[in-house]
């Protein structure tokens, strides 16, 4: 038993579980905002190459 309350602790003094978890919500949150910048990026260049197609003679 004394064996089981002993690998129970390190097991909740580990952290290396919780920073792989907070590393991974990072990534997630960095790709969804990168997703959302291309997005609004990339229909502001269509519309510009648009104007400038409706330009040329």
């Amino acid at each position: 038993m004394n064996k089981f309350l002993n690998g129970l602790k390190a097991f909740i003094r580990d952290e290396e579980g919780a920073t792989a978890t907070e590393y991974a919500v990072m990534l997630a949150l960095i790709i969804v905002i990168a997703l959302g910048a291309i997005s609004a990026l990339g229909t502001k260049v269509s519309s510009t190459f648009a104007d400038i197609e409706a330009a040329m003679p």
